[in-house]
């Protein structure tokens, strides 16, 4: 079946560090072209911008969908549904699922499904353990976009803890590898001191401090060193410290660096200061932490010394993260609101248009070599959003879109709305309007 031929009109179009007037003409999927005034002879759907900016869609390189196994949590069609109603076009899905996707066949059981009930486009990564070397150098690096190394534990217990193992996946490996950074002793350590100092008085407001700075720094760093010994392709997930900045650079153009790194915007958003009303809705690993590391973080965004937002968006039901502090789980819900957080900064002055979609869609494009995808150009596969940056109006209960049905950031007021996303050149949500399933595409990588 043929796609429509879309002409939008008069829009402020956000690329490449420019905003500038124009029409976007759509033709099989695609960007035709981009112009100040462009005519169509031709059949053609006019859509008109007056009034809105037109971002590329968002790709977010680290969510957990829960699918399969957990899907009580969430699934690859309800968390995808409610990213393309927060303008995330491109998600990148994590293998700690119920059973990992630590395997050829058990990986390509998640791309079935995705292929059936994704709204975004979509790609698995390969999980990695201390026993599935073998597994992980089959990956096919032009349909996967990396392998994930959990070198510190989180939900699903996928800990990659020898030292030998490591050592062979880093120097053995030819694509992106993607780790989750803390130190497995010194958790259990700060764990063990406070049980014996707090007891059953054990909350949320912990989690910093059992989850601390020298816990993600000792294990980002080893991740580094290991990079640079071999030259893998690093990319460390979610930093959460001021400690761990100082492990990358920002005077490399980005296509050039070996070693990236990427900050969620939870980490952006929350400081330790909101355990007190949050609690146990905004336990994650790696935790949450101070306004010192938290001002940190957005120093470093803003700098390039980091190169990607993500949202690490990771489900559970609210009767899960009802439970006392040592029993909940970690993981926050999020991607349908990333956008609209990185908006109300950008109205308080802390970040521009163009830095949020260099964060948010170039970035991403480039660092794991996404083909035809990322950019606002000529010839690439036309995913973007239309948003009136203007529009307000408040997160609640009623408008969250997660199958797990809350969100921490309930009661926030957002300045920006997602008016209408578009996935390969076709409208699959306008805002009030059920989002269209089945357009999203699995991901191509130019691999090198």
């Amino acid at each position: 079946m043929s796609k429509p031929t879309i002409l939008i009109k008069n829009g402020q179009i956000v690329n490449r560090g420019r905003i500038f007037n124009g029409d976007i003409l759509i033709k099989n999927g695609k960007i035709e072209k981009i112009d100040s005034n462009i005519s169509y002879p031709g059949n053609v759907d006019e859509v008109s911008a007056e009034g809105l900016h037109i971002l590329p869609g968002v790709i977010d390189d680290q969510v957990h969908f829960r699918e399969p196994g957990l899907t009580h949590k969430a699934t690859i069609a309800s968390e995808s549904r409610a990213a393309l109603i927060g303008g995330v076009t491109t998600v990148m899905e994590m293998p700690n699922t119920v059973p990992p996707a630590t395997s050829q066949p058990l990986l390509e059981a998640k791309y079935r499904i995705g292929s059936k009930t994704s709204y975004t486009n979509y790609s698995f990564y390969m999980g990695a353990t201390n026993e599935n070397l073998e597994e992980v150098l089959r990956t096919d690096p032009k349909s996967v976009c990396g392998i994930k190394i959990f070198m510190g534990s989180s939900t699903g217990n996928m800990l990659v803890d020898n030292n030998a193992t490591l050592e062979k996946i880093f120097s053995q490996s030819s694509m992106l590898i993607a780790t989750h950074c803390e130190d497995e002793l010194t958790v259990k350590n700060n764990l063990d001191k406070a049980k014996t100092k707090f007891g059953s008085d054990l909350k949320a407001e912990h989690h910093p401090f059992i989850r601390n700075e020298e816990a993600c720094y000792l294990s980002s760093s080893k991740a580094v060193a290991l990079a640079k010994k071999y030259n893998t392709r690093l990319h460390v997930l979610h930093i959460s410290t001021k400690d761990e900045v100082s492990l990358f650079e920002n005077t490399s153009p980005l296509h050039e660096k070996r070693i990236t790194s990427e900050v969620c915007v939870h980490h952006l958003h929350f400081n330790s200061g909101d355990y007190t009303t949050k609690g146990n809705l905004i336990k994650c690993n790696p935790a949450i932490k101070n306004a010192t590391h938290q001002e940190a973080l957005w120093q470093a965004l803003l700098d390039d010394t980091f190169d990607v937002i993500a949202t690490d968006h990771a489900p559970h039901t609210f009767e899960e993260k009802s439970q006392p502090y040592l029993s909940a789980p970690s993981g926050l819900p999020l991607i349908q609101h990333t956008l609209n957080i990185m908006l109300n900064y950008f109205h308080q002055g802390k970040i521009s248009l163009e830095k949020i979609v260099e964060k948010m869609a170039h970035n991403p494009a480039i660092i794991f070599n996404i083909a035809e995808r990322g950019f606002l150009d000529e010839g690439k596969f036309a995913d973007l959003v239309l948003v009136d940056l203007n529009k307000k109006w408040t997160i609640d209960k009623s408008n969250v879109a997660y199958k797990c049905g809350w969100s921490p950031l309930e009661g926030l007021e957002c300045t920006g709305n997602i008016e209408s996303t578009y996935v390969n050149g076709e409208q699959v949500y306008r805002f009030g309007q059920e989002p269209v399933q089945g357009k999203g595409l699995r991901l191509r990588f130019n691999a090198k």
